[in-house]
């Protein structure tokens, strides 16, 4: 409750922050009006509009008070406060209906002093001050009900009489224009603002999806890389004196797949570097597969490969997604499982795309399947296309993926 007093200026001034505070009781603005320099040009162009025009009308009203230092000072004291309207709006509009008063008040000529307080009230509402605004402008219209038509026999000039009714349609009228255009530009600006908030938010949810596409794709390369380079290198320590052509082999097998993981790292930060272009290197793919499979025997993996279903051209992203997923699965089966040999389905049907990756286990080491990062990574891939991941144990010891992606074939021109 206190908060939404606080945000519409409604209430007593100590839920508001005081009559002296801006926005929040800081003197600053909600859009920031508190850090904005005094507005000297417009308030001095203000100042001689509403002493000139003054001057002018007072000329007509040979029955009003005439213009002495003291109405002199109350013109000027609204400009005055009008320095103000920015950092201290509630301030602003208080000091400038009540300048307004007494002038009016002393029976002095009517004019362009109003101005100053549609000017004030404009500032406090859209400054989101509308409590303010509207008590201020309110006393100012009662106190002018009550001087015209009640206290005029007390006030100056001697000899006034009531004044009629007719024109306070008029004064009404402009009351009631100031007020509400001040609250259309006040909704124009949250409008803005909101609109200013929604889309900085979707620029840094958009910033967020690409750091964590970036981060699934350089941990789905390096893991893979790593760990196959991890393997080779243990063979090859351990029969570089026994075996030294086995070992030049798996040197071999390091060098190609190190030489591979620097190609699709160098890829991933291009799209960094070269925002909105290309990419120089198509995405892998489903049909890299075998190549995957390759890269596990480099490993000392058996992987065998099956298709179920008519194959479809799948959208590069889903195509991506497929691949990654299989690789990392294959990833945790090299470092996890006591397992050589792993089975690969990749079934097409009736709108879907299903993976099935399988390893007889049992795990060493770690819990089979690998932390909780990688297939953390291949949940986010199956969700960002509408699907889903299962892994988890099988009932004969092994390790399980399976992947269900809808399947949208891609679009040919």
């Amino acid at each position: 409750m206190e908060q939404r007093i606080r945000r519409h200026g409604f209430g007593p001034p100590w839920l508001r922050g005081g009559p002296w505070a801006g926005a929040g009781g800081t003197g600053d603005g909600p859009d920031g009006y508190g850090n904005a320099r005094l507005p000297w040009i417009t308030t001095v162009v203000l100042a001689v509009f509403v002493m000139v025009g003054t001057g002018f009308a007072a000329e007509a009203q040979p029955d009003r008070e005439p213009l002495d230092a003291f109405a002199r000072v109350l013109l000027l004291a609204g400009p005055a406060l009008l320095l103000l309207r920015h950092r201290y709006p509630v301030l602003c509009v208080f000091g400038v209906s009540l300048s307004a008063m007494i002038y009016l008040g002393a029976g002095y000529p009517y004019g362009p002093i109003f101005v100053t307080v549609a000017v004030a009230c404009f500032a406090a509402i859209v400054s989101g001050h509308r409590g303010a605004a509207w008590w201020a402008i309110g006393l100012l219209w009662a106190s002018h009900l009550l001087v015209g038509h009640l206290l005029y026999r007390f006030l100056p000039p001697g000899g006034d009489s009531a004044a009629p009714w007719g024109p306070e349609a008029g004064v009404s009228a402009w009351v009631a224009a100031v007020l509400v255009g001040s609250e259309l530009v006040r909704v124009r600006r949250e409008q803005w603002l909101h609109d200013r908030r929604e889309r900085a938010a979707a620029e840094a949810r958009r910033a967020d999806e690409e750091r964590l596409r970036i981060a699934r794709e350089l941990h789905d390369v390096l893991a893979h890389s790593i760990s196959v380079i991890n393997v080779q290198a243990g063979v090859g320590l351990a029969l570089i004196d026994s075996d030294p052509e086995q070992a030049r082999t798996a040197l071999t097998t390091i060098k190609a797949a190190s030489k591979e993981a620097l190609g699709e790292v160098r890829q991933v930060l291009d799209t960094l570097r070269t925002s909105g272009d290309a990419p120089r290197a198509p995405a892998p793919g489903l049909d890299r597969l075998p190549e995957l499979v390759e890269q596990a025997a480099g490993a000392g993996l058996t992987v065998e490969l099956a298709n179920e279903g008519e194959p479809v051209a799948l959208s590069p992203g889903a195509d991506l997604a497929a691949f990654r997923i299989v690789q990392e699965a294959l990833t945790n089966v090299v470092r996890h499982s006591g397992s050589r040999t792993a089975h690969v389905q990749v079934g097409y049907g009736t709108g879907l795309l299903t993976l099935r990756i399988d390893d007889a286990g049992p795990a060493t080491g770690d819990e089979a399947g690998g932390s909780g990062n990688g297939l953390a990574g291949m949940r986010e891939r199956a969700a960002a296309l509408g699907g889903t991941i299962e892994a988890g144990p099988r009932p004969d010891g092994g390790f399980r993926v399976r992947a269900a992606l809808p399947l949208k074939p891609k679009e040919t021109p």
